[in-house]
């Protein structure tokens, strides 16, 4: 759909508040809702991969994450928005950790009735219908471009090659953002691992749960001595047309930018 509901609604009869009203009431759960059976849900979750494979793409095997060497209470205190940022070089080792940390999997289930393992972060349903993509010309082992991460196989697949980092520039509100990071990591949402079970709910689920994974690349990053920024402030057709997404049934839902925190004093 070329229009949005903005365009095909008369604003004149129809507000914006009125809008998000609707939606806020529509994705509330009602006791009289009657979501589908457990046979049906592991039936469907057998259907839809747990992570998209990217078959027939060059893949990187990453190599085992390190263990952060700050406590989570120092990297809690740490943590900050990191407003001046200067591109640097991370080991691939660094982007391992930084990966798994978002959302890698912790826990196999292997030889009991659950039928995905679990990972770093809480997930509605234990559905996990979060994709990391990431483009970077600045991570020693693999040449500049975009990037997709499999948890299953903690493995990158190399989706094109190249240097995008001005083309994303246009694509973002704060245009210099990407041209001043090393690795610029995109949270992008397949809401029909979660909308089968959850219907209109499944939208704040997804929405949630890349909160949770922004919040462990945050301190992660933190930990690891790198400057990062949450970004929300991005052109949402631009950014899903560069990651090859059809903006619909996936869509980006949010951005993390990494770096090195400039040491030039903010004028």
């Amino acid at each position: 759909m070329d229009r949005t509901l903005r365009q095909i609604l008369n604003p004149e009869t129809v507000s914006l508040d009125e809008m998000w009203r609707t939606y806020h009431e529509n994705s509330k759960t009602e006791r009289f809702h009657r979501p589908p059976s457990e046979a049906q849900v592991r039936a469907r979750m057998a259907e839809l991969k747990p992570s998209l494979d990217y078959s027939g793409y060059p893949k990187i095997v990453l190599p085992a994450p390190d263990p952060l060497a700050m406590p989570l209470g120092e990297a809690m205190l740490a943590r900050k928005t990191c407003r001046d940022m200067e591109a640097c070089t991370i080991t691939l080792d660094q982007l391992s950790t930084l990966l798994f940390a978002s959302y890698g999997e912790t826990r196999s289930n292997v030889g009991t009735e659950f039928p995905r393992p679990f990972r770093t972060v809480p997930s509605g349903g234990a559905l996990y219908p979060l994709e990391i993509y990431f483009h970077t010309a600045r991570v020693e082992g693999l040449e500049a471009g975009l990037y997709h991460y499999n948890p299953q196989r903690h493995c990158v697949a190399e989706l094109s090659r190249g240097d995008l980092s001005h083309r994303l520039s246009g694509a973002l509100v704060q245009a210099d953002m990407p041209l001043k990071s090393a690795i610029q990591v995109f949270v992008t949402g397949m809401f029909e691992r979660s909308s089968f079970k959850y219907a209109e709910r499944s939208y704040r689920f997804v929405l949630l749960e890349a909160g949770h994974l922004m919040q462990n690349l945050a301190l992660a990053a933190t930990a690891l001595g790198l400057g990062q920024t949450c970004v929300g402030g991005y052109f949402d057709r631009e950014i899903d047309d560069i990651l090859g997404l059809d903006g619909v049934r996936r869509s980006t839902v949010y951005i993390g930018l990494l770096g090195r925190e400039s040491a030039r004093p903010l004028l």
